[in-house]
Protein backbone atom coordinates (compact mmCIF):
# COMPACT_ATOMS: atom_id res chain seq x y z
CA UNK A 1 0.00 0.00 0.00
CA UNK A 2 1.04 3.20 -0.93
CA UNK A 3 -0.32 6.86 -0.28
CA UNK A 4 0.41 10.24 -1.60
CA UNK A 5 1.29 12.48 0.91
CA UNK A 6 2.00 16.20 1.13
CA UNK A 7 4.25 17.51 3.52
CA UNK A 8 3.91 20.87 5.63
CA UNK A 9 6.79 22.38 4.54
CA UNK A 10 6.05 21.60 0.55
CA UNK A 11 5.04 24.89 -0.40
CA UNK A 12 7.73 26.44 2.04
CA UNK A 13 10.70 24.51 -0.16
CA UNK A 14 9.24 25.05 -3.13
CA UNK A 15 8.36 28.89 -2.77
CA UNK A 16 11.33 29.84 -1.40
CA UNK A 17 13.40 32.37 -3.59
CA UNK A 18 16.24 31.44 -1.19
CA UNK A 19 18.37 28.15 -0.99
CA UNK A 20 17.07 25.97 1.82
CA UNK A 21 18.63 23.85 4.24
CA UNK A 22 16.30 21.08 5.35
CA UNK A 23 17.51 19.30 8.63
CA UNK A 24 15.75 16.45 10.00
CA UNK A 25 16.88 12.23 11.21
CA UNK A 26 17.16 10.26 8.43
CA UNK A 27 14.08 8.90 6.65
CA UNK A 28 12.03 11.47 7.73
CA UNK A 29 11.13 12.21 4.21
CA UNK A 30 13.63 15.23 3.06
CA UNK A 31 15.48 13.49 -0.09
CA UNK A 32 11.70 12.66 -1.45
CA UNK A 33 10.36 15.81 -0.98
CA UNK A 34 12.97 18.00 -2.45
CA UNK A 35 12.81 15.31 -5.42
CA UNK A 36 9.25 16.52 -6.01
CA UNK A 37 10.54 19.66 -7.28
CA UNK A 38 12.43 18.17 -9.92
CA UNK A 39 15.67 19.86 -9.67
CA UNK A 40 18.54 20.12 -12.25
CA UNK A 41 21.19 18.81 -10.40
CA UNK A 42 21.10 15.61 -7.65
CA UNK A 43 24.09 14.81 -5.64
CA UNK A 44 23.56 12.06 -3.23
CA UNK A 45 26.32 12.09 -0.61
CA UNK A 46 25.10 9.31 1.13
CA UNK A 47 26.44 6.83 -2.11
CA UNK A 48 29.48 6.32 -1.47
CA UNK A 49 31.52 6.87 -5.01
CA UNK A 50 29.72 10.27 -5.02
CA UNK A 51 30.80 10.88 -1.99
CA UNK A 52 34.61 10.27 -2.66
CA UNK A 53 34.46 12.51 -5.99
CA UNK A 54 33.61 15.56 -3.76
CA UNK A 55 35.95 14.93 -1.24
CA UNK A 56 38.64 14.16 -3.55
CA UNK A 57 37.70 17.13 -5.82
CA UNK A 58 35.98 19.91 -4.21
CA UNK A 59 35.90 21.93 -7.46
CA UNK A 60 33.55 19.42 -9.04
CA UNK A 61 30.70 21.20 -7.88
CA UNK A 62 31.51 24.65 -9.27
CA UNK A 63 32.48 22.64 -12.70
CA UNK A 64 28.82 20.90 -12.81
CA UNK A 65 27.13 24.25 -12.18
CA UNK A 66 29.19 25.80 -14.48
CA UNK A 67 27.86 23.77 -16.92
CA UNK A 68 24.33 25.39 -16.64
CA UNK A 69 25.86 28.81 -17.51
CA UNK A 70 23.70 32.08 -16.75
CA UNK A 71 20.93 29.41 -16.95
CA UNK A 72 18.25 29.17 -13.95
CA UNK A 73 19.01 25.84 -11.52
CA UNK A 74 17.76 24.13 -8.48
CA UNK A 75 20.83 21.68 -7.48
CA UNK A 76 19.80 19.23 -4.54
CA UNK A 77 22.96 18.12 -2.30
CA UNK A 78 21.48 15.59 -0.15
CA UNK A 79 22.94 14.92 3.46
CA UNK A 80 25.89 17.87 3.01
CA UNK A 81 26.76 17.37 6.79
CA UNK A 82 29.06 14.61 5.07
CA UNK A 83 31.31 17.38 3.80
CA UNK A 84 30.72 20.31 5.63
CA UNK A 85 33.34 22.46 3.90
CA UNK A 86 30.92 22.17 0.86
CA UNK A 87 28.97 25.06 2.47
CA UNK A 88 31.42 27.81 1.45
CA UNK A 89 31.62 26.33 -2.36
CA UNK A 90 27.53 26.58 -2.11
CA UNK A 91 27.97 30.26 -0.41
CA UNK A 92 30.02 31.18 -3.23
CA UNK A 93 28.30 30.00 -6.00
CA UNK A 94 25.06 31.69 -4.58
CA UNK A 95 27.13 34.73 -4.46
CA UNK A 96 28.11 34.91 -7.94
CA UNK A 97 24.69 33.63 -9.07
CA UNK A 98 21.51 34.75 -8.15
CA UNK A 99 20.24 31.97 -10.20
CA UNK A 100 20.73 29.38 -8.51
CA UNK A 101 19.01 28.10 -5.83
CA UNK A 102 19.75 25.15 -3.81
CA UNK A 103 18.18 22.42 -1.65
CA UNK A 104 20.78 21.23 0.79
CA UNK A 105 19.30 18.36 3.41
CA UNK A 106 21.42 17.21 6.86
CA UNK A 107 20.50 14.93 9.21
CA UNK A 108 23.38 16.14 12.05
CA UNK A 109 23.83 19.44 13.36
CA UNK A 110 26.83 17.95 14.48
CA UNK A 111 28.66 17.18 11.90
CA UNK A 112 27.72 20.49 10.47
CA UNK A 113 28.79 22.22 13.41
CA UNK A 114 32.34 20.01 14.37
CA UNK A 115 33.17 20.76 10.55
CA UNK A 116 32.63 24.54 11.57
CA UNK A 117 30.53 24.53 8.38
CA UNK A 118 29.21 27.99 7.29
CA UNK A 119 25.34 27.59 7.67
CA UNK A 120 25.48 30.35 5.10
CA UNK A 121 23.17 33.08 7.64
CA UNK A 122 20.89 35.52 5.39
CA UNK A 123 21.49 33.11 2.02
CA UNK A 124 19.62 29.70 3.15
CA UNK A 125 16.54 29.32 5.10
CA UNK A 126 17.05 26.81 7.60
CA UNK A 127 14.35 24.67 8.15
CA UNK A 128 13.47 21.42 9.81
CA UNK A 129 11.55 18.24 8.99
CA UNK A 130 10.25 15.77 11.39
CA UNK A 131 8.01 12.56 10.59
CA UNK A 132 4.80 12.30 9.69
CA UNK A 133 2.55 14.56 11.57
CA UNK A 134 -1.12 14.32 12.15
CA UNK A 135 -2.28 17.17 9.93
CA UNK A 136 -0.32 15.11 7.17
CA UNK A 137 -2.42 11.89 7.49
CA UNK A 138 -5.18 13.19 8.91
CA UNK A 139 -7.48 11.16 6.60
CA UNK A 140 -5.89 7.50 7.14
CA UNK A 141 -4.12 8.29 10.62
CA UNK A 142 -4.24 5.46 13.19
CA UNK A 143 -3.02 6.33 16.69
CA UNK A 144 -2.23 2.46 17.87
CA UNK A 145 0.11 2.05 14.56
CA UNK A 146 1.64 6.22 14.94
CA UNK A 147 2.27 5.15 18.77
CA UNK A 148 3.36 1.41 18.14
CA UNK A 149 5.52 1.78 15.34
CA UNK A 150 6.21 5.53 14.80
CA UNK A 151 5.57 7.64 11.52
CA UNK A 152 8.79 7.84 9.61
CA UNK A 153 6.80 7.44 6.16
CA UNK A 154 8.54 4.25 4.53
CA UNK A 155 7.22 2.65 8.25
CA UNK A 156 3.85 3.78 8.48
CA UNK A 157 2.04 4.25 4.49
CA UNK A 158 4.26 0.66 3.25
CA UNK A 159 2.42 -2.98 4.36
CA UNK A 160 6.32 -3.74 5.06
CA UNK A 161 7.32 -0.87 7.22
CA UNK A 162 7.33 -2.94 9.90
CA UNK A 163 9.83 -5.19 9.14
CA UNK A 164 12.34 -2.61 8.33
CA UNK A 165 12.08 -0.34 11.44
CA UNK A 166 14.59 -2.83 13.69
CA UNK A 167 16.79 -2.20 10.68
CA UNK A 168 16.65 1.24 10.89
CA UNK A 169 17.39 1.60 14.35
CA UNK A 170 20.62 -1.41 14.14
CA UNK A 171 21.89 0.95 11.45
CA UNK A 172 21.51 4.14 12.32
CA UNK A 173 21.03 4.71 16.05
CA UNK A 174 22.76 2.13 16.73
CA UNK A 175 26.01 2.27 14.53
CA UNK A 176 26.26 6.14 12.78
CA UNK A 177 24.88 7.74 15.79
CA UNK A 178 27.50 5.21 17.57
CA UNK A 179 29.92 6.97 15.66
CA UNK A 180 29.13 10.32 16.16
CA UNK A 181 29.74 9.44 19.82
CA UNK A 182 33.56 8.79 19.12
CA UNK A 183 33.53 6.60 21.95
CA UNK A 184 35.58 3.47 22.76
CA UNK A 185 33.25 2.43 25.05
CA UNK A 186 30.57 0.47 23.10
CA UNK A 187 29.15 -1.32 25.89
CA UNK A 188 28.33 1.94 27.75
CA UNK A 189 27.09 3.69 24.58
CA UNK A 190 24.45 0.66 24.15
CA UNK A 191 23.60 0.58 28.12
CA UNK A 192 23.19 3.99 27.82
CA UNK A 193 20.82 4.54 24.45
CA UNK A 194 18.82 1.50 25.42
CA UNK A 195 18.07 3.34 29.15
CA UNK A 196 17.17 6.62 27.17
CA UNK A 197 14.33 4.55 25.05
CA UNK A 198 13.11 3.45 28.25
CA UNK A 199 13.04 7.13 30.11
CA UNK A 200 11.69 9.26 26.65
CA UNK A 201 8.91 10.97 28.36
CA UNK A 202 10.31 11.64 31.57
CA UNK A 203 12.10 14.10 33.31
CA UNK A 204 15.75 13.76 33.05
CA UNK A 205 18.02 12.78 36.13
CA UNK A 206 21.07 12.79 34.95
CA UNK A 207 23.03 11.29 38.39
CA UNK A 208 20.29 8.59 38.57
CA UNK A 209 20.55 7.73 34.82
CA UNK A 210 24.15 7.70 35.77
CA UNK A 211 23.65 5.46 38.80
CA UNK A 212 21.21 3.02 37.33
CA UNK A 213 23.52 2.40 33.95
CA UNK A 214 26.89 2.70 35.32
CA UNK A 215 27.90 5.48 32.74
CA UNK A 216 29.80 8.71 34.57
CA UNK A 217 27.33 11.91 34.31
CA UNK A 218 29.75 13.69 31.82
CA UNK A 219 29.38 10.85 29.08
CA UNK A 220 25.90 10.89 29.87
CA UNK A 221 25.71 14.34 29.20
CA UNK A 222 27.59 14.55 25.72
CA UNK A 223 25.40 11.17 24.40
CA UNK A 224 22.74 13.51 25.24
CA UNK A 225 24.02 15.94 23.33
CA UNK A 226 24.66 14.09 20.47
CA UNK A 227 21.07 12.55 20.33
CA UNK A 228 19.64 16.07 20.22
CA UNK A 229 22.50 17.27 17.85
CA UNK A 230 21.91 14.70 15.66
CA UNK A 231 17.87 15.65 15.94
CA UNK A 232 16.82 12.21 17.33
CA UNK A 233 15.27 13.92 21.08
CA UNK A 234 13.35 16.82 21.64
CA UNK A 235 13.81 18.76 24.98
CA UNK A 236 10.85 20.30 26.75
CA UNK A 237 11.88 22.52 29.33
CA UNK A 238 10.38 23.18 33.07
CA UNK A 239 8.03 26.15 33.43
CA UNK A 240 10.33 28.44 35.79
CA UNK A 241 7.84 31.41 36.51
CA UNK A 242 6.99 30.36 40.01
CA UNK A 243 9.00 31.06 43.54
CA UNK A 244 12.54 29.33 43.31
CA UNK A 245 12.26 26.83 46.10
CA UNK A 246 9.65 24.95 43.36
CA UNK A 247 11.51 25.36 40.60
CA UNK A 248 15.03 24.36 41.80
CA UNK A 249 13.01 20.79 42.15
CA UNK A 250 12.41 20.39 38.29
CA UNK A 251 14.32 18.67 35.49
CA UNK A 252 13.83 18.99 31.63
CA UNK A 253 11.96 16.62 29.74
CA UNK A 254 13.22 14.92 26.42
CA UNK A 255 11.56 12.66 24.34
CA UNK A 256 12.72 10.46 21.12
CA UNK A 257 11.66 12.18 17.94
CA UNK A 258 9.94 9.06 17.09
CA UNK A 259 7.73 6.48 19.14
CA UNK A 260 8.69 3.66 16.82
CA UNK A 261 12.33 3.99 16.76
CA UNK A 262 12.23 4.24 20.56
CA UNK A 263 9.82 1.00 20.65
CA UNK A 264 12.25 -0.78 18.34
CA UNK A 265 15.56 0.09 20.77
CA UNK A 266 13.29 -1.91 23.44
CA UNK A 267 12.37 -4.87 21.59
CA UNK A 268 8.97 -3.53 21.56
CA UNK A 269 7.56 -2.19 17.97
CA UNK A 270 6.16 -5.83 17.10
CA UNK A 271 2.99 -7.06 19.11
CA UNK A 272 4.10 -4.86 22.26
CA UNK A 273 0.88 -6.03 24.52
CA UNK A 274 1.76 -2.48 26.18
CA UNK A 275 -0.04 -2.07 29.62
CA UNK A 276 -2.93 0.80 29.99
CA UNK A 277 0.05 2.38 31.73
CA UNK A 278 2.27 2.42 29.12
CA UNK A 279 -0.05 3.45 26.37
CA UNK A 280 -1.03 6.52 28.69
CA UNK A 281 2.66 7.49 28.39
CA UNK A 282 3.25 7.08 25.14
CA UNK A 283 -0.29 9.05 23.94
CA UNK A 284 1.12 11.89 25.68
CA UNK A 285 4.77 11.92 24.31
CA UNK A 286 2.86 11.54 20.71
CA UNK A 287 0.91 14.72 21.54
CA UNK A 288 3.31 16.99 22.81
CA UNK A 289 5.81 15.93 19.52
CA UNK A 290 3.05 16.98 17.85
CA UNK A 291 2.72 20.60 19.49
CA UNK A 292 6.38 20.85 19.33
CA UNK A 293 6.84 20.26 15.87
CA UNK A 294 3.75 22.45 14.60
CA UNK A 295 5.20 25.23 16.65
CA UNK A 296 8.31 25.08 14.61
CA UNK A 297 7.11 24.21 11.21
CA UNK A 298 4.51 27.06 11.57
CA UNK A 299 7.28 29.60 13.44
CA UNK A 300 4.24 30.11 15.87
CA UNK A 301 7.31 31.20 18.42
CA UNK A 302 5.37 29.52 21.00
CA UNK A 303 7.17 28.40 24.68
CA UNK A 304 6.48 25.04 25.11
CA UNK A 305 7.51 23.66 28.60
CA UNK A 306 6.33 21.52 31.42
CA UNK A 307 6.00 21.05 35.58
CA UNK A 308 6.54 19.34 38.29
CA UNK A 309 7.09 19.93 41.94
CA UNK A 310 8.23 18.03 45.01
CA UNK A 311 4.56 18.84 46.27
CA UNK A 312 3.21 16.20 43.35
CA UNK A 313 2.00 19.00 41.42
CA UNK A 314 2.50 18.55 37.33
CA UNK A 315 1.38 19.48 34.38
CA UNK A 316 2.24 17.61 31.31
CA UNK A 317 2.25 20.62 28.51
CA UNK A 318 2.43 24.43 29.17
CA UNK A 319 2.12 26.87 26.45
CA UNK A 320 2.59 30.16 26.44
CA UNK A 321 1.36 32.69 22.79
CA UNK A 322 0.82 35.95 22.29
CA UNK A 323 -3.02 34.99 23.09
CA UNK A 324 -2.30 33.72 26.33
CA UNK A 325 -1.75 30.49 28.29
CA UNK A 326 -2.83 27.42 28.13
CA UNK A 327 -2.16 24.35 30.85
CA UNK A 328 -2.84 20.98 29.56
CA UNK A 329 -2.74 17.27 31.08
CA UNK A 330 -2.67 14.62 28.66
CA UNK A 331 -5.40 11.18 29.41
CA UNK A 332 -5.29 8.42 26.93
CA UNK A 333 -8.67 7.74 28.34
CA UNK A 334 -12.14 7.93 26.83
CA UNK A 335 -14.14 9.62 29.86
CA UNK A 336 -13.55 12.53 31.44
CA UNK A 337 -13.66 13.20 35.37
CA UNK A 338 -13.33 16.22 37.98
CA UNK A 339 -10.21 14.97 39.13
CA UNK A 340 -8.12 14.96 36.11
CA UNK A 341 -8.02 19.11 36.66
CA UNK A 342 -6.57 18.75 40.15
CA UNK A 343 -3.10 19.14 38.69
CA UNK A 344 -4.18 22.20 36.43
CA UNK A 345 -5.96 23.94 39.28
CA UNK A 346 -3.76 23.72 41.83
CA UNK A 347 -0.94 24.92 38.87
CA UNK A 348 -2.82 27.63 38.60
CA UNK A 349 -2.69 28.66 41.91
CA UNK A 350 0.99 28.62 42.03
CA UNK A 351 1.46 30.33 39.09
CA UNK A 352 -0.49 33.29 39.83
CA UNK A 353 -1.42 33.31 36.00
CA UNK A 354 -4.93 32.75 34.64
CA UNK A 355 -4.38 29.96 32.25
CA UNK A 356 -6.71 28.06 29.81
CA UNK A 357 -7.20 24.72 31.29
CA UNK A 358 -7.62 21.94 28.97
CA UNK A 359 -7.63 17.74 29.28
CA UNK A 360 -7.22 16.25 25.85
CA UNK A 361 -8.33 12.74 25.63
CA UNK A 362 -9.47 10.00 23.10
CA UNK A 363 -13.15 10.24 23.51
CA UNK A 364 -15.64 11.75 21.39
CA UNK A 365 -17.10 15.14 23.07
CA UNK A 366 -15.96 18.65 24.51
CA UNK A 367 -17.26 18.73 27.03
CA UNK A 368 -17.14 22.24 29.86
CA UNK A 369 -16.84 21.36 33.40
CA UNK A 370 -18.09 24.58 34.71
CA UNK A 371 -14.75 26.72 36.31
CA UNK A 372 -12.07 23.78 35.76
CA UNK A 373 -11.83 23.92 32.30
CA UNK A 374 -12.41 21.96 29.24
CA UNK A 375 -12.05 18.33 28.17
CA UNK A 376 -11.46 18.16 24.57
CA UNK A 377 -10.96 15.39 22.23
CA UNK A 378 -7.37 15.44 21.13
CA UNK A 379 -8.27 15.13 17.45
CA UNK A 380 -10.84 18.56 17.57
CA UNK A 381 -8.10 20.30 19.71
CA UNK A 382 -5.13 19.36 16.85
CA UNK A 383 -8.10 20.46 14.17
CA UNK A 384 -9.80 23.39 15.72
CA UNK A 385 -8.12 24.63 19.37
CA UNK A 386 -4.11 24.93 18.18
CA UNK A 387 -5.31 27.40 15.21
CA UNK A 388 -6.53 29.95 18.28
CA UNK A 389 -3.98 29.28 20.72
Amino acid sequence: MTLMISRIQENVVSQSPKSVLLLGPRQVGKSTLCQKINPDISINLVDEETFRQHLKGPGLIKRIVASFGTATAVVLIDEIQRIPSMLNTVQSLIDNNKKLKFLLTGSSARKLKRGQANLLPGRVLLEYMPPLLYWEIRDKFDLNKAITIGTLPEIYLQDYGVDILASYVAGYLREEIQAEALTKDLGAYSRFIDLAAELSGQYMNYSKVASDSEINKESIRRYMEILSDTLLVEFLPSYNKVDKGRRARQKEKFIFFDLGVRNSLLGRHINPNFSREELGKLFEQWFILQIIYYNRLYKKNWKLSSYRDAMGVEVDLIIESARGYSAIEIKSSDRVKDNMFKGLQKFESISGISFNKYVIYQGEYEQKFDHLGLAIPYKKFLDEYILNL
